[in-house]
């Protein structure tokens, strides 16, 4: 591509950013202003990247100037910026619009640091991205279960409100406050509402050994019913030549699940290891096909997932507002489980105002294929109110949009929180190898160095989470010289030292 027509071709994408100025500027009136800015510089980059860049990468990279490849935090400098110098070596004049408010790369780096330390820690550690564990109920039992992780490098406790009860967490609160005076080692407190529960019900099937067994066998192409009535489950009847004669019966925890669900909708079991399709609907319960299986059963209480329908689900059920108070006043951040639009945000910020918990950190998870298409709205709504953050909750999430496109997702998110300006938590299945059997597999360890562009990494319990959370922070600590997001910071590496060394060492 010629350089004047790059010039063009650039320069009309900024004057549509400036042309929008004026609305931005209205839409973002409302918003804390400790997130005006950034909420711009949102607006910024979402008109930035509705255009295909790809065609005018290679000219700018061969003319020593800035691809666009990395403006996320600072769209409007970084395209001026380059406009400016293809003027320059065209020999024409520039002209700066001056009234237009400028976000630099130094200035989006600290905003982002900011923003994470105001929300995780302001203490200084050696490492940037913090490190989050989940606690397992039985650390409510024994002090140094919390001891061990905080002296290993854990520098956010999450309490999972889906598990246990208020006694369990008032004395996993005691503890990591007992700890924190013993070690002098602040750590925060993250606690994840439950949200609404999508599962199946209570299965129990007598077996005819007398047994009771808590799943049903299914298999492809077999057809069975999801129902708001009452049931322990029944399982299919087939005749002798394997003609289904009756179909298996299974029960929901949420009924609205039956009432939105429409024929052609997919319908999948326990982490997507089951894949059904709506056939027929009536008014108390689906019928489904099974079009594919990576288990023979469906059990109790398995997740369901259904990413092509709208839940008209209240994101805030009756035991998180039952919770509320008690997260208010003990933890530091909450974790916002079933958010999936800026309604939803609206939802919880009414409830957090009622309780005066103006200081609470609010982590939206980003769990579903509604939430990510909201993801925009979600943060700019979110940014009424200082302390916000972004979880990747890539174990739902795979499901939904299935696990080819995951890895395309997750950077999105990190591409759009960066030009937010927001922090990010890279959460599920983070080291879990090791946190379990205490080795790690190479794939996970690759996980890591991509995770390590988000500002916080979330570890899972298992038996050997104190190796995990000390690999972790050593991973941390050798890669953070290396990068910030996704520039390289270019510190003098030592293969490159030696060689030269060694090369030129005749010379």
């Amino acid at each position: 591509m010629r350089v004047k027509e790059l010039d063009n071709a650039l320069s009309a994408i900024l004057a549509t950013i400036v042309e929008k100025e004026a609305e931005i500027e209205s839409k973002i009136a409302h918003l804390s202003r400790e997130y005006k800015l950034s909420a711009k510089n949102l607006y910024r980059y979402l008109i930035l990247r509705s255009i295909d860049l790809r065609k005018y990468h290679d000219t700018l990279s061969d003319l020593g100037l800035s691809s666009l490849r990395t403006a996320e935090g600072y769209v409007y400098m970084n395209l001026l910026s380059v406009i400016k110098n293809l003027k320059l070596i065209q020999g024409l004049p520039f002209k700066q619009d001056k009234e237009i408010e400028i976000v630099g790369y130094p200035k989006s780096k600290q905003l982002i640091m900011k923003h994470a330390n105001e929300l995780f820690n302001n203490a200084q550690m050696k490492n940037f991205t913090e490190i989050m564990v989940t606690l397992p109920n039985e650390a409510a039992d024994d002090k140094t279960i919390i001891r061990d992780m905080v002296l290993n490098g854990m520098e956010i406790a999450r309490i999972n409100l889906s598990h246990g009860d208020l006694a369990i967490w008032t004395k996993m609160v005691q503890f990591i406050h007992e700890v924190e005076a013993e070690t002098k080692q602040d750590v925060k407190i993250y606690m994840d509402l439950s949200g609404p529960k999508i599962r199946t019900s209570l299965i129990e099937i007598e077996s005819k050994k007398g047994k009771n067994t808590n799943y049903i066998p299914v298999r492809t192409g077999e057809r069975i019913i999801l129902t708001k009535q009452e049931t322990l489950g029944k399982k299919s009847k087939y005749s002798k030549n394997n003609i289904q004669q009756k179909k298996a019966e299974i029960g929901v925890l949420l009924h609205e699940l039956i009432d939105d669900v429409k024929i052609g909708d997919v319908v999948m079991f326990d982490d997507g290891m089951i894949h059904s399709v709506v056939v027929e609907k009536f008014h108390d319960q689906v019928e489904l096909e099974i079009t594919n299986c990576y288990k023979s059963k469906i059990g109790s209480q398995k997740g369901i997932n259904l990413p092509n329908t709208k839940l008209n689900l209240p994101a805030l059920t009756e035991k998180d507002i039952e919770n509320l108070p008690f997260v208010c006043k003990h933890a530091d951040i909450v974790g916002y489980s079933f958010v999936r639009t800026p309604e939803d945000v609206r939802y919880l910020y009414q409830h957090l105002e009622q309780l005066c918990a103006k200081d609470l950190g609010v982590v939206f998870k980003i769990e579903n294929k509604e939430a990510f298409d909201n993801l925009p709205h979600i943060l700019l709504e979110g940014m009424q109110r200082n302390k916000i953050g972004v979880m990747i909750a890539r174990g739902d999430l795979a499901v939904e949009i299935g696990f080819e496109e995951i890895s395309e997702v997750q950077n999105q998110i990190l591409l759009i929180c960066e030009a937010a300006h927001v922090p990010v938590i890279w959460a599920t299945q983070v080291l879990e190898n090791l946190a379990k059997t205490g080795i790690p597999t190479r794939a996970e360890i690759s996980d890591v160095v991509q995770g390590v562009q988000a500002e916080c990494i979330m570890l899972n319990k298992g038996p050997h989470i104190n190796e995990a959370i000390k690999t972790l922070k050593n991973i941390l600590v050798r890669l953070e010289e290396h990068s910030f997001k996704k520039k390289n910071s270019l510190r003098d590496l030592d293969i490159a030292t030696n060689a030269v060394n060694k090369l030129f060492e005749k010379c």
